[in-house]
């Protein structure tokens, strides 16, 4: 064998490169240039140093190798992403780090070596620390290829210091991709207890998964995070990403690939039972309850139709590889012969049954009574998965046992057909009338005979322990479940077998005449009664006889002999009077015993309660249905009466459902439900404002429609109730039905527009999420609706925006709210006439943003408006529609208003003034053809427009108090600097004293150059001390006359050539763009400023130093800063009631809401109920007396 040979580093820096250099332009050669680079560096290692008298070794070969290696990296690091050669040499690299791992570990198994000692070990930690030092370069394209590399080799290195985990936060999506990839191959299925101190990487994985704001590195985290019990609930929350993408990759990758060990299918043969697939970590086995209907309910309920498509193909798959028991075959039975007819249907039987215990397994891992998840997911079945639809059959056998997942299965698969119209697949699942009656009948004799057995085990003091409680409780709550699904089949049975039909009827009402029934049952009962009754008056009839039975048992077999049969259609309004007349009264209360009056109150729950579901199902008018009255004067109008909270909130909702069809039983009512809402509780105050609200949008004529104002009254009441109310889940009661009345139609008035909005901004509803998402679905529906409430929200748009900007400077320390501009942002949008619906033949408003901006410049007017809402509101003037036909006299109302604010009310800051300049414009530009020839003067001789040049006239400008003649005494231009750009004072006479010589400074400054340019006429300076001005309009200072100065005009920023389209509204919501542009802004203005320190300024420069920056303007006197109107709202906080917050802020809560109640329904602050109404000073007894006069 030929011995090896040593290489020099001249070699090495020779054939090296040469390697890489194959290495870049094809992936064919890698292996062979492993092996060759191996050879070098093994070659290398050999070359060493004797040092220190030979009593250690220095690696001189190793040093050489590593230097060259690293030459070559550093070659690949600023090469840009995307270059296929540097893409072809990290992947080189990496190979290269696993082959030499390779070799030392069969190294390490012959000589026992020290991994960390070798060759290899010491090649790593040597390009580790160098491509470490990568990760914190400047350049975002080194950093990209250090994470790239390390991406490649972090699978072979072992364990990676924290300055990885700190690329994970890196500003640039493409490093922080690499870096989730180089961390999930780090910590693997890392636990985080195993980390003592810090946090583990697997916390930071969640952390980027959950709130990283770019999509690519959200799916980068989402793919190749491992799944463990600790990372599943994170990987389920992007179920609700905001991503399309990303919720396709959770039900179509992450959830459908891992339902099994290594993503393996069930095979689907005859073994599959007897050797199911291990269950993978998103197996509907391994999931809980709560996190199966998350996927199912976020998945089927998605937006985008490429999720739900790729839910309900996981559901399917859940289907498949759901495990059953096996079932065995019977021992003496005999299997017909393979083959033959008899053994291929004795197969398609198994295989429907197989089909139909799949799907049962699955409804055992659903809550099959609190939500309709499961109900969702069989119709989602039903509907994708055409062959198990197909082979689902419900024959005589399957109801031998029933069980709560065999009736659901049943039923939905009932309403399935019914919903398709499939009569072939309808008759073979449900069975004949008949047969379903006596299957409800066994089994609700099985419940009451279980139930009268728990009461007699609890009499004889025969208590049971807690396992054998919940599985009896358990046991009745199932046996309930079954009829409910029973009689739930039975509404949609067909009746044209009058034996079957007379049979349910006769069931459905002895078990509604019973006490014992379970409140579950009534409603479906009361269902099915309605569908076998012929009319409304036959089950009303109905149930005032059950009700009669209940209250007064004793005659039940009397009546029965007289009693016609139940399926005879009702006789005459004789007869109605006659079972009217038999209604009986209940004994006094004074002669019961404790025991019969709790019976007593039993049996009247159980009538209110069939009361309250006959009357929901009736339609006709209660002067149609006169056996009502009995009801009402005998149960319903006592039970208001009680004192006891549930008798008197079932009476309550019971008279309100009668208001709804009798309209003088409603005017008279109404007072007494509006009374229950200031001292009723919570529970009951909900009930009757859901009353309220119903009896309002009914007759909404007789309440709302008056030309009274009655209907103005009861909206304050309600408006009052709003802004005093703490009870979160009655707020959002409240705004619901006010929503409803004002998106119907049926309420106008500006003041609820304004409470709405108010609520929806509050602080005080953050927490209110019920509230909140109304809401959000209720404004910008309202206002796309139509032109007209677009309008009407355009002209709240400025009150309600000075309003709110104040109230978000008024917060508490734990208070949120969102910002002006957000606020300016939404309402600009909702007044987008552009978004309104188009209504066939009907003429759109264009001219509402255009107005609206008309309202914005009038605004910016206001001496007493704070500096960042005229910010504000320059920038919304940007994202304003401006529609091309335009009445000319409103296009120059517009103009003459934007050309005098330049003149007497000028913009301080940079922003503003830019955004204000732009807007002007667009203006100009868009309307040019019909401002040729504009005069101000002809435009004043109009009488129309009188009231505008007045306010015009009206219009001190700011900048009366600086109207002084210039200085001629000579200024260095360091005092002119000075003078202007700070604030401090340089003599006795006040900042006026310093604006002259300002002035002066810079005008004599301005003729030194008369040689190079045509002499301007004389500018007058803008100095801070007109800022005192907008604060301060007491200022005693005698201004001096100004004939002979022009106020400096710019229609156009320095800027304005290189300044971009605006943005489109869409953005109007982000603020980081406006911020952006602040800066920008800020930069400039400085950067003017400091040259001008530095050259002779010029024209343009001496505009612009002309108003200086906010941050350099002097500060006012603490008794000026605050301009007066501020005090204006505490005035109006004064006026609420101080009470405790919603969520606990103090004493300072709902700012907002009290100032939208102090502005908007002030007039009914202070009212009470009383005062609302017509009458005054009555009682519940007597307004209940009046509805029994009625009758």
């Amino acid at each position: 064998m030929p011995a090896r040979t040593t290489v020099d580093r001249e070699q090495l820096s020779t054939l090296i490169p040469r390697i890489f250099d194959q290495a870049q332009n094809t992936a064919a050669n890698h292996q062979k240039n492993l092996v060759a680079l191996h050879k070098l560096h093994a070659q290398a290692a050999t070359i060493t140093e004797k040092v220190d008298d030979g009593a250690s070794m220095k690696l001189t070969g190793e040093k050489m190798f590593e230097d060259v290696f690293q030459d070559m990296v550093l070659r690949v690091v600023v090469v840009k992403k995307g270059t296929s050669q540097a893409d072809k040499i990290v992947k080189f690299i990496g190979m290269y780090i696993k082959f030499i791992n390779d070799k030392a570990a069969e190294i390490k198994k012959e000589d026992d070596e020290d991994e960390d000692d070798s060759t290899a070990g010491r090649f790593f930690n040597k390009l580790l620390r160098y491509l470490l030092k990568g990760l914190t370069a400047k350049d975002k394209i080194a950093r990209f290829r250090c994470v790239d590399i390390l991406n490649e080799c972090v699978s072979h290195i072992g364990e990676l210091e924290s300055a990885l985990l700190d690329r994970i936060r890196d500003r640039e999506a493409i490093v922080r991709i690499r870096a989730v990839q180089a961390i999930t191959k780090l910590c693997g299925n890392e636990s985080p207890d195993d980390v003592e101190d810090g946090e583990s990487a697997i916390e930071v994985l969640l952390n980027t998964l959950a709130r990283d704001p770019s999509s690519e590195v959200r799916r980068c985290t989402l793919m190749n995070i491992p799944l463990s019990p600790f990372t599943l609930p994170g990987v389920l929350g992007r179920t609700r990403d905001t991503e399309d993408t990303i919720r396709t990759v959770v039900y179509n990758i992450i959830l459908a690939t891992n339902i099994t060990v290594a993503g393996q299918e069930r095979v689907a043969d005859g073994d599959s039972n007897n050797a199911p697939n291990p269950m993978g970590p998103t197996h509907p086995r391994a999931l809980s309850i709560a996190q199966r209907e998350l996927v199912i309910q976020n998945g089927l309920g998605d937006r985008n139709a490429s999720v739900r498509k790729a839910a309900a193909a996981l559901l399917g798959k859940w289907v498949d590889n759901v495990t059953i028991e096996p079932k065995g075959e019977p021992e003496d039975e005999e299997l017909p012969p393979a083959g033959s007819e008899e053994a291929r249907a004795r197969e398609k039987e198994k295989e429907k049954e197989e089909v139909r215990d799949r799907l049962i397994a699955l409804l055992r891992m659903f809550d099959l009574v609190e939500n309709k998840v499961a109900e969702n997911a069989l119709l989602s079945i039903f509907a994708t998965r055409l062959d198990v639809f197909d082979k689902l059959e419900f024959k005589e056998p399957y109801w031998l046992t029933l069980t709560p997942e065999k009736t659901f299965l049943t039923r939905v698969f009932v309403d399935h057909c019914i919903a398709i119209k499939d009569e072939a697949h309808l008759d073979a699942a449900i069975p004949v009338v008949m047969f379903l009656a006596f299957r409800i009948q066994q089994t609700y004799n099985d419940l009451i005979k279980d139930l009268t057995g728990a009461q007699d085990e609890d009499h004889l003091g025969n208590a049971l322990n807690e396992d054998a409680q919940a599985r009896r409780e358990e046991k009745q709550m199932d046996a309930e479940f079954v009829i409910g699904e029973m009689l739930r089949m039975a509404v949609n049975m067909d009746y044209t077998d009058e034996m079957g039909r007379r049979k349910m009827f006769s069931l459905v009402r002895e078990m509604i005449s019973q006490s014992s029934l379970p409140d579950s049952l009534v409603s479906v009962c009361l269902d099915v009664l309605r569908t076998l009754s012929s009319s409304e008056r036959d089950l009303i009839r109905v149930v005032v006889e059950v009700v009669h039975e209940l209250r007064d048992p004793k005659d039940t077999d009397q009546e029965e002999e007289e009693e016609e049969p139940a399926s005879v259609a009702p006789g005459l309004e004789d007869d109605d009077a006659a079972v009217l007349n038999r209604l009986p009264r209940m004994p006094a209360r004074e002669n019961m015993t404790p025991e019969e009056r709790a019976r007593a109150d039993a049996i009247d729950l159980r009538c209110l309660s069939l009361c309250i579901g006959m009357l929901e199902r009736v339609n006709g008018t209660f002067e149609e249905n006169s056996t009502l009255e009995g009801i009402l004067g005998e149960l319903i109008i006592p039970a208001v009466k009680r004192k006891e909270l549930v008798l008197r909130e079932k009476g309550l909702v019971a008279l309100g459902l009668c208001c709804l069809i009798a309209r003088r039983m409603a005017l008279n009512s109404f007072q007494l439900f509006l009374g229950q809402i200031q001292a009723a509780p919570e529970v009951l105050k909900i009930q009757v404002l859901h009353i309220v609200f119903d009896i309002l949008m009914v007759h909404d004529r007789d309440f709302l429609g008056r030309d009274d104002s009655g209907g103005d009254k009861v909206i304050d009441f309600l408006l009052h109730i709003l802004s005093a109310e703490e009870s979160d889940r009655v707020q959002a009661v409240l705004v619901i039905g006010l929503a409803k009345l004002v998106l119907a139609g049926m309420v106008g008035d500006e003041k609820v527009l304004k409470s709405l909005v108010a609520a929806y901004v509050s602080p005080d509803t953050v927490d209110n999420l019920e509230l909140r998402q109304c809401l959000s679905y209720f404004l910008p529906a309202y206002c796309y609706a139509s032109c007209t409430n677009q309008r009407r929200m355009q002209q709240i748009f400025i009150p309600m925006f000075e309003q709110l900007a104040e109230a978000s400077r008024d917060l508490d320390e734990d208070q949120e709210m969102v910002t002006p501009l957000q606020i300016a942002g939404m309402m600009t949008d909702w007044t987008n006439p552009d978004k309104a619906f188009k209504i066939e033949g009907a003429d759109t408003d264009e001219m509402i943003h255009f107005d609206l901006a008309s309202d914005i410049v009038k605004t910016l007017y206001k001496d007493k408006m704070k500096r960042e809402d005229k910010k504000v509101l320059c920038q919304i003037l940007g994202h304003l529609y401006l529609p091309d036909e335009v009445d000319a006299d409103k296009v120059r109302t517009l103009k003459l208003l934007l050309h005098n604010l330049q003149s007497r009310r000028p913009l301080r800051d940079t922003t503003s003034r830019n955004a204000f300049n732009k807007f002007d414009a667009a203006v100009t530009k868009r309307y040019a053809e019909l401002l040729e020839g504009f005069s101000e003067e002809e435009y004043r001789q109009f009488e129309t427009l009188k009231d505008l040049f007045e306010f015009l006239d009206d219009i001190i400008p700011e900048d009366d108090d600086e109207d002084d003649p210039p200085s001629k005494t000579k200024a260095s231009r360091k005092r002119r600097s000075e003078s202007a750009m700070t604030d401090t004072p340089t003599s006795s006479g006040g900042e006026d004293a310093d604006s002259n010589a300002s002035y002066g400074s810079t005008h004599k400054a301005s003729k030194g150059k008369g040689k190079t340019r045509s002499k301007q006429p004389a500018k007058r300076r803008r100095v801070s001390g007109s800022e005192q001005g907008e604060g301060d309009e007491g200022h005693d200072e005698d201004p001096a006359p100004a004939q002979d100065f022009i106020t400096p005009m710019r229609t156009q920023p320095r800027r304005a050539a290189s300044v971009k389209k605006p943005p489109p509204l869409q953005k109007i919501f982000d603020e980081d763009e406006d911020e952006e542009q602040d800066e920008e802004d800020d930069d400039e203005e400085e950067q003017e400023q400091d040259e001008g320190s530095v050259v002779p300024p010029s024209e343009e420069e001496e505009e612009e130093a002309a108003s200086p920056p906010p941050s350099r303007q002097p500060k006012l006197p603490p008794s000026k800063a605050k301009p007066k109107g501020v005090s204006g709202n505490s005035r109006a906080n004064s006026r609420q009631p101080s009470r405790p917050a919603v969520n606990g802020h103090g004493s300072k809560a709902r700012p907002v809401m009290a100032r939208a109640s102090a502005a908007t329904i002030s007039s009914v602050a202070e009212t009470s109920f009383d005062s609302i109404m017509d009458e005054e000073g009555e009682e519940d007894e007597e307004d209940l007396d009046e509805v029994e006069d009625i009758l």
